[in-house]
């Protein structure tokens, strides 16, 4: 177990009602709830490691496999969606050679996420990769971004 994990589990907990504040700090310490945390956690809180899953399945904000170096988050929402942002998708998972529900590279470079929407109607269709907003974007472009980050990685 890592430092970062243990230390979340020193915390004093006071029942159920602790475990998502608990799942919450092992992902941040981790990036992701480890299986190692799913076990401990139904451990300290003395529930079965089911229902820790559960509650980890039911909420999008929880993460099973870490996350790459590299964020890249494609908006889905309505403008977006009608400005084209199924081909961004289409074009950033073929581009990083992702299929089958994956979405994280199998050099953990990149994890791709689609968002319901960043508001930024305006410059539909929008990417933000590590922060930065890019919009009006074509598949092209996005393919290109992604390469270029790709390569200053191998460098």
């Amino acid at each position: 177990m890592n430092d970062k994990l243990r230390e979340v589990l020193q915390a004093p907990v006071t029942g159920k009602g602790d475990l998502i504040p608990l799942l919450q700090k092992a992902q941040e310490a981790e990036g992701y709830v480890s299986e190692e945390a799913i076990y401990a956690i139904a451990e300290k809180l003395r529930i079965p490691a089911s229902e820790v899953f559960g509650v980890l399945s039911f909420y999008a904000q929880f993460r099973l496999r870490p996350m790459g170096k590299h964020n890249v988050k494609i908006c889905r929402g309505t403008a977006c969606h009608v400005r084209g942002s199924p081909l961004i998708v289409t074009a950033v998972e073929s581009e990083l050679k992702l299929g089958g529900g994956e979405d994280t590279t199998s050099d953990g470079l990149f994890t791709v996420e689609k968002i319901a929407c960043f508001g930024a109607c305006s410059l539909a269709p929008v990417m933000v990769v590590n922060g930065r907003t890019y919009g009006n974007l074509s598949p092209d472009k996005a393919r290109r971004l992604i390469r270029k980050i790709a390569e200053e990685e191998h460098v």
